[in-house]
């Protein structure tokens, strides 16, 4: 089984206990409207010898793309669903906008409720917010065009397409929390997973990411900005953007 752009599911890792892999935007997690999801999809192609079951650990949107972990076992699951309860998955996504946001860098911190059609908003209450930290930068080459590095420190549905929002800035190419008429306009929502980082089995795991389809995020300009946000050298590394507040991460080699 092949995904939309007719090419097998790209795996970016795998283990004896886990498959990390890359999801391409458009196919929706569980099975919608008689078709089938990923996950589906993803056990129609991986070998039933080999991966006899598969247990998803965590999501992503329907019009959002990267990788995803998917667990062999249920022990193994089991450990990467407390690591994302317990904020211990470190999460790096990348974003374009074609509207300047009212702040360059910072956080986006609210809850979250459901508004109308299966939207949902941002509020000023702080019971279970939503945690995003973001900055921004120009796209070489691009004018108008803005980059944006997210880390959700919380995985709320929708919640990055809704701090973009909160922002002034929504995510390029969203038909649901930016102008519609504008967004066609565009071949995909500009949203992608970039960078998984975790411990798991006391072994660090971590994969890079970066996305191939959508004519923005293939131009050269975006390539070198994503380039420079996560060089290659890092998957050696325990301490990534160890000199921002805001995006830094790390992981205690054991």
């Amino acid at each position: 089984m092949q995904s939309p752009q007719g090419r097998p599911f790209q795996v970016l890792l795998e283990s004896p206990s886990l498959l990390i892999v890359n999801k391409p935007c458009g196919i929706p997690f569980h099975n919608s409207l008689g078709q089938p999801g990923f996950i589906n999809l993803l056990r129609a192609q991986m070998s039933i010898k080999d991966c006899p079951r598969l247990h998803p650990t965590h999501r992503l949107d329907t019009a959002t793309s990267g990788p995803l972990i998917v667990a062999k076992t249920s022990a193994a699951a089991k450990e990467i669903i407390d690591a994302f309860r317990n904020r211990r998955v470190h999460k790096y996504y990348v974003a374009l906008t074609e509207r300047k946001p009212v702040r360059k860098q910072g956080s986006v911190i609210g809850d979250m409720a459901k508004s109308r059609q299966g939207s949902w908003m941002l509020l000023r209450s702080l019971s279970n917010p939503a945690i995003t930290r973001f900055a921004s930068t120009a796209v070489p080459g691009r004018p108008g065009l803005r980059a944006f590095l997210l880390k959700p420190e919380t995985g709320k549905t929708h919640q990055l397409r809704v701090a973009m929002k909160s922002l002034g800035s929504p995510v390029l190419g969203d038909l649901r929390y930016s102008h519609a008429h504008a967004a066609k306009r565009h071949e995909r929502t500009y949203l992608h997973c970039a960078a998984l980082r975790f411990m798991f089995e006391n072994e660090v795991v971590q994969v890079l990411c970066r996305p191939e389809h959508g004519e923005e995020f293939v131009h050269d300009g975006f390539v070198s900005l994503f380039d420079d946000w996560f060089p290659q050298d890092y998957l050696n590394k325990s301490d990534w953007f160890s000199t921002s507040k805001l995006l830094r991460s790390c992981l205690e080699y054991r």
